[in-house]
């Protein structure tokens, strides 16, 4: 009896020295990523919380290059475990940066394989949707739209177009790329007839939407899936997109394990997470490209959006290698008022008068616009 009573007083001592420890504080994972992807993530990230029992906290820092920069400003001291929205724009340049582990996730196997060969093989960055630019148009005011690079030039469309700048636009940088995978390095000589057709250029996505939907212009650069945004949001079935006869540039958006990261088990979890079915459901009328889960139904208002099947796209090394050179050509081409063979070094003739800026809309362009809600959540 006083032994049972002597180990009863120990368990009753071991239980109470128990229940004073402190309790475990909750896991908490950093992600970075881009504003506009708020919206999905306002869905997802409390299912992973409970799902997992930890917190996540979530830091929106502008567009995906600049979330790029954030992580190689921070390689030496990691504050982020992983990263989301790096497009196949930046891929090569966040990989050379060495800011990511590669970690193929476990389900991986529900991404269709010609994804993953159009984005990274070498799992640095899991792509988790994608989609593709296009050219919108009104209807009300286009009966045979455009179809194809090559139309976009002829006189019938002179000064009806309005387009992205690809210094300061994502939409615009993916524009621009697709000339280049098309034109190869005949690519600035389309610019120069663009320019030359009056193409008109604005700062951002929403400044051009906003003219365009106002009906200052009967073509827009967008995307693929901008109509099905509309009449999601607005019921508005006038606005159609066109696949083009040569394809349309392939935008795919990825996720990965930041090199150093906190917690690198966890990190792992949140990017098989996001291209399970649960989190994927959740993207299409959020995001506004489609999920790479191939299990998963597109909801009824994808009919709207234009079915692309040539995807068109540029090495990543490649954009790495000569992005910044590429802007510098169209900033002479298209601000500078240089000429394509000047800028190519096939003529010493030097330019003169003042600087052709015809088809840049100034920034008072911006300022008034009515802007859509369904599209800024996506447009970086």
């Amino acid at each position: 009896m006083r032994k049972f009573a002597a180990l009863f007083i120990l368990l009753l001592l071991v239980g109470a020295i128990g229940a004073a420890r402190p309790v475990k504080a909750q896991e908490e994972l950093t992600v970075y990523s881009y504003d506009s992807i708020e919206w999905w993530m306002k869905e997802i990230v409390p299912m992973f919380e409970e799902k997992y029992g930890v917190k996540v906290n979530l830091v929106l820092i502008g567009d995906a290059g600049e979330v790029l920069n954030r992580l190689i400003l921070e390689k030496d001291s990691p504050q982020a475990d992983v990263v989301v929205g790096i497009d196949n724009s930046y891929l090569a340049k966040a990989i050379d940066a060495g800011v990511l582990e590669p970690y193929k996730p476990e389900n991986a196997d529900v991404i269709p394989q010609w994804i993953i060969n159009n984005f990274d093989p070498t799992f640095h960055l899991t792509p988790y949707d994608y989609g593709y630019i296009a050219i919108n148009y009104r209807k009300d005011m286009v009966q045979n739209p455009p179809t194809s690079l090559e139309d976009l030039i002829k006189p019938e469309w002179k000064g009806k177009l309005i387009i992205e700048d690809p210094r300061t636009s994502s939409p615009g940088m993916a524009f621009l790329l697709w000339t280049i995978a098309v034109y190869g390095d005949d690519w600035l000589y389309y610019w120069e007839k663009l320019k030359k057709n009056n193409v008109q250029i604005v700062e951002g996505w929403s400044a051009a939407w906003g003219a365009f939907t106002k009906g200052e212009y009967p073509l827009v650069l967008s995307y693929a899936t901008s109509p099905a945004a509309t009449v999601y949001y607005e019921n508005n079935t006038n606005i159609g997109a066109v696949a083009f006869t040569e394809g349309n540039y392939l935008q795919i958006e990825g996720a990965g394990i930041v090199k150093g990261a906190r917690h690198p088990e966890l990190a792992k979890k949140f990017i098989e997470f996001l291209i399970s079915e649960e989190a994927q459901e959740k993207l299409p009328v959020n995001q506004w490209m489609y999920p790479v889960n191939k299990n998963i139904q597109l909801p009824e208002v994808f009919q709207y959006a234009v079915e692309v099947d040539k995807p068109v796209t540029v090495d990543p090394a490649e954009i790495e290698k000569n992005y910044e050179a590429w802007l510098k050509q169209w900033t002479e081409l298209m601000v500078e008022g240089k000429s394509a063979d000047e800028i190519l070094g096939k003529t010493t003739t030097e330019t003169s008068g003042e600087t052709d800026n015809a088809g840049i809309c100034g920034p008072a362009l911006i300022v008034g616009l009515a802007i859509v809600p369904l599209l800024l959540r996506r447009r970086r």
